[in-house]
């Protein structure tokens, strides 16, 4: 077939958003409604993000063993079949063992998932479409969010209501199983063969040597490199050395723990915000159905986020990430503030509910993305790849800890002395964003200009 990136660009990363989303944030929500106390769900979902710890450790010998079209479709099978083994165990005695076993083949899966899909769409397409698709994958990545904490959980939570729960969260992973068998049989036809372009083009190249195509011999070269690459003594040589890199770059202390600790309050936060929300009024939640929860954190929380998010890219892009650092900061510790106001009051309206939940993640939105451009900017300079994939480790390992106590403090605090508790841990944020170094010049549009030409 043809390459023809709208047939595969979209579903690819679909397909990378809904196991992502069910791992890190449908289990919490099921486990709430499933009884588990606040402390065992929160400790057991935040292990879950071991993967994407350790995902640097295998992640340079996916393409060396095979392609990264074989791996994305394997994982998808992989994926779909976690999804049926989670329905299949829900309504049994051993629910939680069972499931909890199927997460983690989930999370495995979808780690290297992520890994194989990104390296497809850099082999399977060229820079311009590169730069075409990148906002056609950003958004059904959103899409796949929206879907998977916003549809998904309303359809358990309308399901609640004739099924027993076990019953109607495991109809909702038979649907996301099926799913995701629909999704590898399409891509077992649509996803391009890098292989079968590249001797393609060098036919084309034979019969046409007056064309020089500079981005399809950089491919070509890269292709026949993967051969020699595949030795695992040269990868584990140069997994070796991107460590290296990344712990001798200057100030590592101070971007280490920015790292780690800047999502400290976030990380808590994150776990606890559904079960607070689906709690009972007697034991200080807001006692709102599954399918409120789904509508407000799947949907209105996912527009407030990313209008966050453009509009933190848009503002660094004019003035640069120093001069936005402290506003983006302020924005991404401030709003939890809103978990405060409902937490001590009474009966908030749904609307009201709402409102706070928008303006939480909108703050989120826009904070975050002075995060992620820090990374980014750190990660400049040799094996620039590499360290950054062992900034998204620390990324993943920042939240993880965090959350693995979040359920623990909660349950001894209670909801609102635990959100004032999140307020606090505010300042472990300011104090990491005090102390990081930044060029004035980066992320602003001039400086990006003067680096193309």
């Amino acid at each position: 077939m043809k390459n023809k990136p709208y047939a595969w660009v979209p579903s690819l990363y679909l397909a990378e958003a809904l196991p992502y989303v069910a791992v890190m944030v449908i289990a919490t929500t099921m486990y709430k409604r499933l009884g588990l106390s606040n402390t065992d769900l929160a400790l057991y979902t935040s292990w879950l993000y071991l993967p994407w710890v350790i995902k640097p450790l295998w992640s340079p010998f996916i393409a060396a063993i095979k392609t990264e079209r074989w791996w994305v479709l394997l994982m998808q099978v992989l994926i779909g079949a976690g999804f049926a083994g989670i329905a299949f165990t829900l309504p049994t005695s051993f629910w939680l063992q069972g499931s909890l076993a199927f997460f983690w083949i989930l999370a495995f899966a979808s780690a290297t998932h992520d890994i194989a899909a990104d390296g497809l769409y850099i082999l399977g397409l060229d820079t311009h479409d590169q730069s075409l698709y990148v906002g056609i994958r950003s958004t059904f990545y959103r899409i796949g969010n929206i879907f998977g904490q916003g549809l998904l959980v309303m359809f358990a939570g309308w399901l609640e209501r004739s099924q027993t729960i076990p019953m109607a969260w495991s109809i909702s992973f038979f649907v996301l199983a099926g799913l995701f068998l629909a999704l590898w049989l399409w891509h077992s036809f649509a996803l391009p063969r890098p292989e079968k372009m590249r001797d393609e083009r060098l036919e084309m190249r034979d019969e046409r040597l007056e064309i020089k195509d500079e981005r399809l011999e950089i491919r070509d070269e890269r292709l026949e490199m993967r051969d020699d690459q595949a030795q695992p003594s040269l990868l584990i040589s140069e997994f070796w050395l991107a460590l290296k890199t990344f712990f001798t770059k200057p100030h590592i202390v101070t971007a280490l723990l920015f790292m780690l600790l800047f999502r400290f309050p976030e990380g808590q936060l994150v776990k606890i915000a559904n079960p607070f929300l689906l709690d009972t009024t007697e034991a200080g939640g807001l006692a709102l159905s599954t399918e409120a929860v789904g509508f407000v954190y799947g949907t209105v929380g996912i527009i407030g986020l990313t209008i966050g998010g453009l509009l933190g890219g848009w503002c660094v892009s004019r003035h640069g990430l120093k001069r936005w650092l402290w506003p983006m900061v302020l924005s991404i510790s401030l709003p939890d503030i809103v978990y405060v106001y409902l937490a001590s009051s009474v009966a908030p309206s749904l609307f009201v509910v709402n409102l706070c939940v928008f303006i939480e993640q909108f703050g989120y939105g826009f904070g975050f993305t002075a995060y992620m451009l820090y990374l980014v900017y750190f990660s400049q300079g040799e094996r620039s790849t590499a360290v950054f994939s062992i900034c998204t480790a620390m990324q993943a390992l920042g939240m993880m800890l965090p959350g693995m106590i979040a359920g623990w403090m909660a349950d001894h605090l209670g909801y609102l002395n635990f959100f004032w508790w999140v307020m606090g841990c505010c300042l472990v944020t300011f104090v990491v964003s005090a102390f990081i170094k930044i060029d004035p010049a980066y992320g602003k549009k001039e400086q990006a200009s003067e680096a193309q030409e």
